[in-house]
């Protein structure tokens, strides 16, 4: 099973129990053990692997330990400092992986709760760990750019010198992106003048200020929905897939050959056969994009998929009476979304040309 596999399986574990977890410690065993052991790969009960509540020698305060540190080929390489579920990770909590950062040869520190994860490095001065992360990595809304970079520290394909040399990219990089998020989501006054000043010739007055603010909002908000459509597009066959309104029913599918593939991140339906279903990739690929719809109105924790021998369902809060959309993509291409206030209807199938869709902004990447 590849990472990005592992790592969806683990992200769904969380949604589905976090909500139980209340200590620090449960944080560890629930969240942070399989992390180290299914997505990294080490041997989580091996000392020589994973050291748990590990001391160093010098540097460090007397009777202060760090929550884990993992070794490779016999050196300690990354030190792991955990928080408590859904406690937000900040800086001024990572005294301790400062002091431990200094006192050993590790170059990576990671600050997590179980759920996000913060990658630490010494960008900035040779061995004192840098204030801002390199890499995030949330779970809860996994980027998979991310994931060579995670595949790097990994037991299996451990390279530390190429995670260090990709770093400082990935630091700018990242902060960039959170950036552009923030002002896709809410644009300030520099960037509106920015835009503003590239169209407008006039002065950047109050009064122009108000009047391009929302052509701001509309324009970004419309070129996400472009970015989102032509992948939809390109995920139903190229620039020459179109898909169009329909008013008929969809028909549910059935598949009698499937086989459940036990590794899927995808739950299958509780009522249901599950070693005759299979997840594919067009499926998954459908997931992704009605996600990525939906988590501009919900969290994308929130949006589940499920599935079923007949369809491919995604479910708000994993709950059948909250369906989203459901994808029968068995034989006959169709998709159906649901709306609180009419019954589920199928919006649109695969067909020659007769009308576009619209595709809500993307949500945020962080």
């Amino acid at each position: 099973m590849e990472i990005a596999e592992r790592a969806q399986a683990l992200a769904m574990k969380i949604r589905k129990h976090k909500a139980e977890i209340e200590t620090e410690e449960a944080t560890k065993n629930a969240f942070v053990m399989p992390f180290i052991s299914t997505v990294l790969g080490y041997d989580v009960f091996n000392p020589s692997e994973v050291i748990p509540e590990f001391t160093a020698d010098v540097g460090t305060k007397k009777g202060e330990k760090i929550d884990y540190a993992i070794a490779h080929d016999g050196q300690v390489q990354v030190l792991v400092e955990v928080k408590k579920i859904n406690d937000p990770l900040r800086i001024e909590h990572a005294s301790q992986l400062f002091r431990y950062f200094a006192a050993t040869n590790a170059r990576i520190a990671i600050l997590t709760n179980g759920e996000a994860y913060e990658f630490y490095t010494d960008l900035d001065a040779p061995n004192r760990m840098d204030a801002k992360p390199f890499l995030v990595l949330d779970l809860s809304d996994i980027d998979a750019t991310l994931l060579p970079e995670l595949a790097k520290l990994a037991k299996d394909s451990f390279n530390l010198d190429s995670v260090i040399s990709a770093a400082g990219e990935l630091k700018y990089i990242g902060q960039l992106k959170r950036i552009l998020a923030a002002q896709f989501r809410k644009p300030e006054e520099e960037w509106v003048r920015l835009l503003t000043n590239r169209v407008y010739d006039g002065s950047f007055t109050q009064r122009v200020r108000d009047q391009f603010l929302p052509l701001v909002e509309k324009a970004m908000g419309q070129f996400l929905n472009e970015q989102v459509n032509d992948r939809l597009k390109n995920a139903l066959g190229g620039p020459d897939a179109y898909v169009s309104v329909s008013s008929g029913t969809a028909p549910e599918q059935k598949a009698p050959t499937d086989t459940r593939n036990n590794d899927s991140p995808v739950e299958p339906e509780a009522n249901e056969n599950t070693e005759r279903i299979t997840t594919t990739e067009e499926e998954l690929e459908g997931y992704r994009i009605v996600k990525a719809i939906a988590c501009g109105d919900v969290a994308p924790s929130r949006i589940v998929a499920r599935d079923t021998k007949t369809y491919f369902g995604v479910l708000l809060d994993n709950n059948n009476r909250k369906p989203i959309a459901r994808l029968w993509f068995n034989r006959s291409k169709s998709i159906s979304a649901s709306s609180t206030r009419t019954r589920s209807r199928p919006v649109y199938r695969f067909s020659p040309p007769r009308t576009s869709i619209f595709m809500p902004p993307s949500c945020e990447q962080q």
